[in-house]
């Protein structure tokens, strides 16, 4: 191989961080994908399903604080809460108060379709974290901090 043309700190692709996350992360969405083939859910079908679900029915939600609490994009969730709504999986009305925003409420098919598939997705990162061993908390507790890390480019 000729010599490199990339002028970087690393002396190898393996010392980045943001390149190994990189991996990582493809390597566990394909895992997800897989686990979430048999449900006939997307993985961000599942994480908003799944959110939607955790909220429960106590007070109306906003498609915008569903974004919110799943961090994806509020254009991209409205696609998918549409198509999540197709499936009868949820309903959209008008949000009381607000004619511009609707309320999100999961169906009784759409919170047994998130709890079946939720085990799935939990085994899953049990398999794909296991190498990991006693450090996983730690490592769940890095990940809370880059989660809300503010990064100016």
């Amino acid at each position: 191989m000729a010599g490199r043309s990339l002028t970087t700190r690393y002396a190898s692709a393996g010392e980045s961080p943001g390149f190994l996350l990189w991996h990582a992360t493809n390597r566990w969405q394909a895992a997800q994908r897989a686990a979430l083939k048999p449900f006939g859910l997307t993985h961000v079908q599942f994480v908003l399903l799944a959110s939607l679900a955790w909220f429960g029915a106590d007070a109306p939600v906003t498609q915008r604080e569903l974004a919110g609490h799943a961090g994806t994009d509020p254009m991209m969730t409205s696609q998918v809460v549409r198509a999540l709504e197709r499936r009868r999986l949820l309903t959209r009305s008008p949000y009381p108060g607000d004619g511009r925003a609707h309320a999100l409420a999961v169906t009784r098919a759409g919170r047994d379709l998130a709890n079946r598939a939720i085990v799935a997705v939990e085994q899953c990162d049990e398999r794909f974290f296991e190498t990991l061993g006693a450090e996983v908390p730690h490592f769940a507790r890095m990940l809370g901090a880059l989660r809300h890390a503010q990064v100016v480019a």
